[in-house]
């Protein structure tokens, strides 16, 4: 019984930071880990940057040291923010974002029949140009087939009026775009949304999770200090208007993932409620991504028990968490480092184990 640390992936020469990535089990019952490794000097968003995997083969206790290149850099600027999945047909899908300039990011779809091994050519998802952030491991399959992808749009700005003031705004809209033919071709759902009230992000980094009864259960990061939310009847074509949720956090993403063990939901958060007691804001105010936190839910999430704190230091951000069950444990994978809001270069996978969860 335990949560402990099983790898860490920290910064080195050449290797300015290694970023969030995603899980799947193999036919073998191995586990591959993709996570986003950048190259050269510049570790913020628009750096180099390639899709590297890792391997475990003991339901990751432990990693080696070597990396195996997934995706090459395809874009001018890198390949980031993997999704990794099962498909309901037995192939893995690996979903990622090719950034080519502030003005033009888009998720692709690569499709493996033969466990990792090879992947066939990328397959564009989103055919609107636009800068569009889709988060890792967001990527979902409905029971019914259907493919989700939760992504957020920025348009591009210039605030002098000339193309070397254009700049990324970062009120973001949020949409999703699903496919119900394994990936082939991708539609838009008929709502996207913004954050009713003022504000500087707008509606960032969403998510979404199946419920049992067939609904789904989405969510933005804001900078209102929660999570917001909104649900779908109709496997996404339309949305609910976005509304406040009971996720008190700072700007920072939230992952919701099923347990197949138990049946419940299991969120992971930046908490700051104040049952924990702790610091909420750094240097000149800035928000900090930290406590991590997770909880469950046996209803659906209409309530979150088994509140347990993952990681407490006051200067560190954690953040960008991949969720995968194994047997006895959950695996969770997730960007760590010094800094308030950015300054993330390092990445670590702890395993947890359920007795602990529910201890």
């Amino acid at each position: 019984m335990g949560s402990r640390i099983v790898l860490r992936l920290d910064r080195g020469k050449g290797n300015p930071r290694n970023s969030e990535g995603a899980f799947v089990t193999l036919a073998d019952g191995r586990l591959m880990y993709a996570y986003t490794r950048f190259y050269g000097r510049n570790e913020n968003d628009y750096g180099k940057a390639t899709i590297v995997a890792r391997y475990s083969a003991d339901g990751g206790r432990t990693w080696p040291t070597d990396d195996r290149r997934l995706v090459p850099n395809e874009g001018r600027m890198n390949v980031m923010s993997v999704s990794l999945l099962r498909l309901q047909d037995g192939r893995i899908s690996l979903f990622y974002l090719c950034k080519n300039s502030i003005r033009d990011c888009l998720p692709y779809m690569r499709l493996s029949d033969d466990e990792g091994e090879t992947w066939g050519a990328p397959v564009l998802c989103v055919h609107s140009p636009g800068y569009f952030v889709v988060n890792n491991d967001r990527v979902v399959q409905l029971r019914s087939g259907r493919l989700i992808i939760p992504a957020a749009f920025h348009r591009t700005c210039s605030f002098d009026g000339t193309p070397q003031g254009e700049q990324h705004d970062p009120r973001a809209l949020t949409m999703f775009f699903y496919s119900d033919d394994g990936g082939c071709t991708w539609h838009e759902s008929d709502d996207w949304w913004s954050l009713p009230m003022r504000t500087n992000s707008g509606l960032q980094e969403p998510g979404v999770v199946e419920l049992k009864r067939g609904r789904l259960y989405g969510w933005a990061r804001t900078d209102a200090g929660y999570q917001w939310e909104m649900r779908s009847r109709n496997r996404g074509d339309t949305w609910t208007t976005p509304q406040r949720s009971r996720f008190k956090s700072p700007c920072s993403p939230l992952s919701i993932k099923r347990i197949p063990a138990t049946g419940h939901l299991l969120a992971v958060w930046n908490d700051h409620s104040s049952r924990w007691n702790l610091p909420k804001a750094g240097k000149d105010g800035v928000p900090v991504r930290t406590p991590l936190v997770l909880a469950t839910s046996a209803d659906e999430g209409r309530t979150w028990r088994n509140a347990k704190l993952i990681e407490t230091a006051r200067n560190r951000g954690f953040c960008y968490t991949a969720i995968h069950s194994v047997d006895d444990a959950v695996l969770l994978a997730y960007s760590c480092g010094l800094g308030t809001n950015w300054g993330l270069p390092d990445s670590c996978i702890r395993r947890i184990t359920l007795d602990w969860i529910y201890a």
